[in-house]
């Protein structure tokens, strides 16, 4: 081999190996290769709104069947897509090397995705739904409202309810801040792990709605009731990978997409568009997603970090925070990041405040370093609803005091000294006193 190909060769190598085993989660074209499982074709036209919402947004997508025999994440260890979208809620077992374990392994190593479950869903799904803490009711169940339903799409089993906006999550940077219509949902209720803090209820029922068979009688009490049923759920791990769970695959449809309501003799639309596309950018990453760089500590009036901290001393803690916004990072705008100065328990806890003047997202803290010596650190551990998790842990020593550091005269022993003078001096009119006294004797 020339020596020139056998150079090119291991650059080659050298790339794919720093890209082995990772999932890309940086916001650019390559990074929106986005596969979209189906059940049948048709959902490729009943959804198209939605496809080619995300198409105009610069998500390449490939469409597969759920089924098909030659499906894979990842091909020589390298993964092929940073995203996953599952409108396949009838499959019940994937094709080719997709398997439950398989999609946790997805996630555990970055990627998202979008999951849409039906009162009909396949044990695929439902195992599916297993490994993020999320589990669906019991086949042919519905969510049913006999007090908000659309009486236009409805067939009269009152399970195309009308959820009010009310129920969603008080998260604008996941569902949207217009979203103030309400959302036409007909599906599966989902049962959430309560153990599992990283699991967000996005929306909920009305507090007159359960999920039951409309085709029996109720004969035992409902899984869900109320409040309690969760129509959409998320999770976004630690890691900052995200997952959408919603029990229905017609909130994303045209249908619902365009569908109107009368009230006070006007036609509303339902927020699904909203809703969807909302959910859409937040699990892909297009918003809600912070980074933290140039993370700088020193002495006050001093610009380099030192090599210990003594005890006592002033000290000044830089962190630059920053937001994804429409493809570009710009300066994150908080006033909640807090940081901890920490042994084994934090010794300070203060809130980082933005650098006046400063675009860059550029966040300061200044504190008194305690009297205690030891290693600290100094940590950022900053969790919002709808943002990525934030960590961030620097080490430094703390030092106590040279012996050349220590003041000569310390003023809270000035009684001290006092007394010690005192006891001298004490000592000396005693002891003049009595030899006066003892001269005298002699003499008489």
């Amino acid at each position: 081999m020339p020596v020139t190909s056998r150079w090119i060769s291991c650059l080659i190598v050298l790339i794919a190996s720093f890209s082995l085993g990772k999932v890309t989660t940086q916001n650019s074209s390559a990074n929106k290769n986005t596969l979209v499982l189906l059940d049948n074709l048709a959902i490729k036209e009943t959804h198209s709104m939605f496809f080619r919402k995300l198409q105009d947004s610069g998500y390449q997508l490939t469409f597969k069947m759920a089924d098909d025999a030659g499906l894979s994440l990842k091909k020589y260890g390298m993964w092929l897509y940073q995203n996953v979208i599952l409108f396949a809620p009838g499959t019940d077992e994937f094709g080719g090397d997709l398997n439950p374990e398989a999609v946790a392994e997805f996630v555990d190593h970055g990627g998202n995705i979008l999951i849409a479950a039906s009162p009909a869903s396949g044990d695929a799904v439902r195992d599916l739904a297993a490994e993020f803490g999320v589990e669906l009711d019991d086949p042919g169940s519905y969510v049913i409202d006999h007090l908000n339903f659309d009486a236009n799409i409805d067939s009269g089993r009152h399970t195309v309810v009308s959820v009010d906006p009310k129920n969603l999550i008080e998260a604008e940077i996941l569902v949207g801040s217009s979203n103030s219509e309400a959302i036409l949902y007909e599906g599966a209720s989902l049962l959430l792990d309560p153990d599992n803090p990283l699991v967000l209820e996005i929306l909920t029922a009305s507090s007159t709605a359960y999920s039951y068979d409309p085709e029996k009688e109720i004969s035992e009490y409902p899984h869900t009731v109320g409040k309690n049923t969760v129509l959409v759920a998320g999770l976004q791990a630690r890691n900052n990978a995200r997952v959408i769970f919603c029990g229905s695959l017609d909130l994303f449809s045209d249908k619902y997409a365009v569908a109107t309501a009368q009230r006070g003799g006007k036609n509303v639309k339902y927020g699904n568009e909203k809703l969807a596309t909302a959910l859409a950018q937040w699990v892909f990453k297009e918003k809600g997603v912070l980074r933290l760089s140039n993370v700088t500590h020193h002495k006050a009036g001093e610009k380099n970090a030192p090599a210990a901290y003594t005890i006592t001393e002033d000290v000044v803690y830089n962190v630059v925070l920053e937001e994804l916004k429409d493809g570009s990072w710009t300066g994150y705008n908080g006033n909640d990041v807090q940081l901890e100065f920490v042994r084994i328990d934090p010794f300070v806890r203060t809130t980082l405040t933005k650098v006046a003047g400063n675009k860059a997202g550029l966040y300061e803290a200044k504190f008194k370093i305690p009297d205690v010596y030891g290693v600290f650190q100094f940590k950022i551990d900053y969790h919002r609803k709808g943002y990525t998790f934030l960590s961030s842990t620097t080490q430094v020593s703390v030092r106590p005091l040279q012996h050349t550091q220590y003041e000569r005269f310390i003023p809270s022993a000035y009684p001290y000294y006092a007394g010690a003078f005192s006891m001298i001096g004490g000592v000396f009119i005693f002891s003049c006193v009595f030899l006066h006294y003892r001269e005298k004797d002699k003499s008489d």
